[in-house]
């Protein structure tokens, strides 16, 4: 092997990859929690020591040059590598203590996962918990997260997964909103309301079409893709809208409008590698996460 290549900082290559999925060095910046002048310095010394140009810089960002696209499936099956060296070696860990990062939905984590939290801390004090909100795929395999609690079922390769049950959904409004409008009277009289829907996310749209409800972007009175910011401008009287009803029916100012047809249910599927299956720490969380769930599914 190439003396230069077999020295190569690993750092840098973690710095080329994120630079070559954001493209710019903000991005990567936030990605890697390091600041852009310590990226930069890394693209800089990467590109010298290699003696080539990875990247053209424009100014909306960094564009991987030919050799670089080149580079790039080499450097991820490098970081596949590392990867799979720390599953391997956490997997392997016998100490109950240490981190675990557990990844769920932003509604869960304002919602749900506080209290379950402050049990596992009175449980396992030497078990130190990062939550990690997100309404993406955190990604197991690069331990961007230990265990994620999802509303779906994760199909990555090599992951262990159990069904925890569903949650159930209801329509929702806030005692001012009803005061001031009155409640619906079925699916027919929902365009006489003002409805809280999603912007980008199309789920609400989709499953009000699946029952017959011609729904479109347009009859959303206000729209917001943060779960959680979401079901506030519901609290706040925006309009009727959709929230879990284990949460839900415990606000008394808010009311259930009953509906004439069933609401889809969200599934709870807990999810880790298998690698860390059997790590104690990451099994101990795992068994109190199954636990702290039960009483928000069915």
């Amino acid at each position: 092997m190439d003396k230069t290549l077999a020295s190569l900082d690993w750092s840098l290559i973690q710095s080329f990859l994120a630079v070559a999925d954001t493209g710019s060095l903000s991005g990567a910046a936030r990605r890697l929690g390091a600041s852009q002048p310590t990226l930069g310095r890394h693209i800089r010394t990467l590109e010298n020591t290699l003696k080539v140009e990875l990247f053209q810089r424009h100014a909306r960002g960094f564009q991987l040059t030919p050799l670089g696209r080149e580079m790039r499936g080499h450097a991820e099956r490098m970081a596949e590598a590392m990867a799979g060296l720390s599953l391997v070696a956490a997997g392997g860990e016998t100490r109950l203590e240490g981190d675990v990062r557990i990844a769920t939905s932003v509604f869960m984590a304002h919602h749900v996962m506080p209290g379950i939290i402050a049990q596992m801390r009175q449980q396992e004090p030497d078990i130190r918990i990062d939550l990690v909100p997100s309404d993406s795929s955190e990604n197991l395999l690069f331990r961007e997260a230990d265990i994620a609690v999802r509303m779906y079922r994760p199909e990555q390769l090599d992951m262990v997964t159990k069904h925890l049950g569903d949650i159930s959904l209801g329509m929702f409004a806030s005692r001012a909103y009803l005061d001031r409008k009155g409640a619906p009277r079925g699916a027919e009289d929902l365009h006489h309301h003002d409805v809280v829907g999603y912007d980008s996310n199309d789920d609400i749209i989709r499953e009000m079409r699946a029952m017959g409800i011609p729904a479109s972007r347009e009859m959303f009175a206000v729209r917001c893709d943060n779960q959680s910011a979401y079901w506030e401008l519901v609290r706040a009287g925006c309009g009727l809208g959709f929230c879990q009803t284990n949460i839900a029916r415990k606000d008394p100012e808010m009311v259930e409008i009953p509906l004439a047809f069933p609401l889809p249910h969200l599934p709870v599927w807990l999810t880790t590698h298998e690698a860390l299956r059997h790590s104690p720490r990451i099994a101990r969380v795992w068994e109190l996460l199954d636990v702290g769930l039960r009483p928000f599914v069915s």
